[in-house]
């Protein structure tokens, strides 16, 4: 299935519209767009089984550049434009890209890439033309829109945020099959889970250089449904739009649920919101209080899944299940979920353990890292793989996440998950953001630090710490109590909602790095 499948039915009917310009491409359009850039690919050297990398900014031409490397058998790899050069020039040259695709609006990070990424053969941009780059308008408009009569479905080759260290390469197998032919797991799960259908209207609020919004779009697209991009996340704005174009399904981060609930209740009363249908959410682990608040103001819309980049295996709950299995990440919909100890056997229900999916082959590996794949697998059984979370089953099977394995802290000797202590102090009122981080202390071990981003008008950052404190002790463990609490302006997330925490970690490891408005919380807790 793939867009094209929708000219007879849909063929005049927006496929994409850009939130802040309004800009729309038609199904027709994006057709004819996306095999013309085939066109110039082909033209250009670029064969079956390479690799093209892409930077670019959330905007329509996207979709042009991914549908052109869908149809013709090569893997993409989108490069998250935020990165430094040198970030950058890492995963295009890991990914062994002979192609790089620019969008003119990154001028200078492009500039900047020429010397890094020697490997390079042929370089575009759009929107422009920038120095050292080819006019892929160009190329592109002279070319034919008549389909080559060989396509082969290509497939992205994506990178892991790197929020613990560098970003790595997710490999999979080519499918093998053609573009018109089914088989895509995304896809399925959109069309069998969500309904998605020609009647979709989807928001994505996200970069598209990101996994889930950038395949969740091309699974709408394949189903013929239209899919309203946001150049940037904005929580208001992002009400207006579900009311403007009568928004039926969208996909969320938790940051963005908080941002939407902190805005004034008459604010977030004013918009129309009944177009809704599902409300999906993944990415990061969501308090529990910040999904009831959610579930109270948008309804039993919202699912939850919870996945990776990897696509080694998924669970998804719904509103009701949830409500039942308060803090659940749901069952197994692709893969079986095992939770495993150090020596990789499995462990009782209710036991924190590693989490594993069971797959009967291999689903994925990591480009020029055999020893990190083979570290992602089971000691005994291969086909068993983890991206590193741990977490616990109950009873009748519902998984709970606990944190990932390098964000564990041991302080005392005792394990403190900081996913838990997060979720508490999240839950305060004049709170937008926290992180919780171990630091290194010559007594315990680690000491638990809170990195807390106040919401607007909360007062001192003084009595937020003692109103903190207070609001904490009747919540967590004393033995869990952050022994700081440092205030920030904001915080490393990536734009998918994951804590940056090595950054954290890396900032305030010494004590001599701790900022003026460090303040500890109260006597060290027993």
């Amino acid at each position: 299935m793939y867009p094209g499948a929708h000219l007879a039915t849909r063929g005049h009917d927006p496929a994409i519209i850009m939130a802040d310009t309004g800009e729309t491409v038609t199904f027709q359009q994006l057709e004819d767009h996306s095999i013309q850039v085939a066109h110039a690919l082909r033209a250009a050297g670029v064969a079956p089984g390479d690799h093209v990398a892409v930077l670019a900014t959330n905007t329509a031409r996207v979709f042009d550049v991914y549908w052109a490397a869908m149809r013709s058998g090569v893997y993409l790899t989108m490069v998250n434009w935020h990165l430094t050069a040198a970030e950058a020039a890492y995963i295009v040259s890991d990914c062994g890209a002979q192609t790089l695709i620019v969008d003119a609006a990154l001028g200078d990070l492009a500039g900047e890439l020429l010397a890094l990424t020697d490997g390079v053969r042929t370089r575009f941009s759009y929107g422009g033309l920038l120095p050292g780059h080819e006019d892929l308008d160009a190329h592109a408009a002279s070319a034919s829109t008549l389909a080559p009569s060989d396509q082969p479905r290509g497939a992205d080759m994506l990178y892991s945020s790197g929020t613990t260290g560098r970003p790595k390469g997710i490999k999979p197998a080519l499918p093998g099959r053609r573009i018109d032919e089914p088989g895509d797991t995304m896809i399925a799960m959109n069309a069998d889970v969500w309904g998605v259908d020609a009647d979709t209207v989807y928001l994505s609020p996200a970069p598209l250089y990101h996994a889930a919004p950038l395949r969740t779009c091309a699974s709408v697209q394949a189903l013929g449904g239209t899919v309203v991009v946001m150049e940037r996340f904005d929580a208001q704005h992002a009400l207006a739009l579900i009311e403007r174009y009568r928004v039926t399904y969208s996909q969320w981060v938790p940051t963005m649920f908080v941002r939407m609930l902190r805005l004034p209740r008459d604010v977030r009363e004013q918009y129309d919101l009944s177009s809704l249908r599902t409300a999906v959410h993944a990415a990061a682990p969501c308090p529990v209080d910040v999904k009831r608040q959610m579930i109270e103001w948008w309804g039993p819309i919202l699912s939850e899944y919870y996945s990776s980049t990897e696509l080694n295996g998924l669970t998804i709950v719904d509103t009701d299940d949830w409500l039942r299995h308060p803090g659940t990440v749901g069952r197994a919909a692709l893969g079986t979920v095992h939770i495993c100890d150090d020596d990789g056997a499995d462990v009782p229900a209710g036991t924190t353990g590693t989490i594993y999916f069971a797959r009967d082959e291999l689903p994925f590996e990591y480009h020029n890292a055999p020893e990190k794949t083979r570290a992602a697998q089971h000691p005994d059984h291969p086909t068993w793989t983890t991206t590193g979370d741990l977490g616990y089953l109950d009873d009748a099977g519902y998984l709970f996440l606990t944190d990932r394995d390098s964000f564990l802290i041991i302080s005392g000797g005792v394990n403190i998950y900081p996913q838990e202590v997060e979720d508490a102090i999240i839950s305060h009122p004049s709170v937008l953001d926290a992180a919780v981080i171990g630091l290194p202390d010559p007594d315990l071990g680690e000491r638990v630090v809170a990195v807390v981003q106040p919401a607007a008008g909360h007062g001192s950052t003084t009595d937020l710490e003692t109103a903190l404190i207070e609001y904490l002790r009747p919540r967590i463990a004393r033995f869990k109590m952050p022994r700081e609490i440092v205030f920030r302006d904001s915080l490393a997330r990536t734009p998918t909602g994951k804590l940056v925490k090595r950054r954290l970690v890396e900032e305030l490891a010494t004590p001599a790095s701790l900022p003026d408005s460090a303040a500890p919380a109260g006597p060290a807790p027993a």
